[in-house]
């Protein structure tokens, strides 16, 4: 994206947003605020990612069908429930109105050596996400920090039929890095599948987005990018955003709402 002005990488950036409110001490109110902060002058973000017991409120504000997405979050964010209760978890969520569900994997057992229950755990909640429900998998890569874990995790979930992987929670020390993107975004190319790639956590500015696109750009094609296949999870990215499309000075970037 670096042949692209910061209005129109800001642009793109808007059309590629879950815009997030994942705080634990969330209110309805705040969704409702969420709602509407998606729906902006210059375009819809693509999604809203909230927690899952506001699914159902956030599907009557926005509507059958709308075209801001609603995904929410299961086995969020220590990735140690039982498989049984996160495809409860999932049944539930899209029976209240999600349209993508993202879901941490057992990073923490990876770790340890045990890649079945990564399968396992993706597996089970993809049969949940029947289409056009999206199942995006959070691969926590702060944690699992070892570039090879980090290839591994995004192999396992891309074979377990994973729409996207994702970085982070937002919930740990490290979120979303560049190092990991690239390992990420190789294992979908190199997968030969139509997987889509989020980085969440920590992209508060057009500026940080448009790393996050070239290296997308440099890896796939140019044209790779679209909500289909990329997402940006964030919180305070929208302020940016926004600024740079009204031509204002750029704001701080808000506090995360993770």
């Amino acid at each position: 994206m670096n042949s692209h002005s910061s209005r129109e990488t800001a642009a793109v950036a808007l059309s590629l947003l879950d815009l997030t409110n994942l705080k634990d001490d969330c209110t309805q109110e705040q969704i409702d605020t969420l709602c509407a902060r998606a729906q902006t002058p210059y375009g819809n973000s693509a999604a809203i990612c909230i927690w899952p017991r506001f699914v159902a409120h956030a599907r009557i504000v926005l509507g059958k069908g709308h075209p801001v997405r609603i995904a929410t979050v299961v086995n969020f964010p220590s990735g140690d429930m039982e498989i049984a209760d996160v495809a409860a978890e999932t049944r539930e969520a899209i029976a209240d109105g999600a349209d993508e569900i993202d879901l941490v994997i057992p990073y923490r057992k990876l770790m340890a050596g045990n890649e079945k229950a990564v399968t396992d755990m993706v597996t089970a909640v993809r049969a949940e996400c029947v289409a056009p429900v999206l199942l995006k998998v959070i691969n926590e890569t702060g944690e699992l920090k070892d570039a090879a874990l980090i290839r591994r995790a995004s192999e396992l979930a891309i074979e377990a039929g994973a729409d996207f992987i994702k970085t982070s929670t937002g919930k740990v020390s490290v979120n979303a890095t560049l190092e990991a993107a690239d390992i990420m975004i190789r294992a979908i190319r190199e997968s030969g599948r139509k997987v889509g790639f989020k980085p969440a956590g920590g992209i508060s500015t057009v500026a940080d987005a448009a790393l996050y696109l070239s290296l997308a750009e440099t890896i796939m094609t140019p044209d790779w990018a679209m909500p289909s296949t990329f997402r940006f999870g964030a919180s305070g990215l929208l302020d940016n955003i926004l600024s740079v499309l009204s031509g204002t000075e750029p704001k701080p970037a808000a506090a995360s709402s993770y």
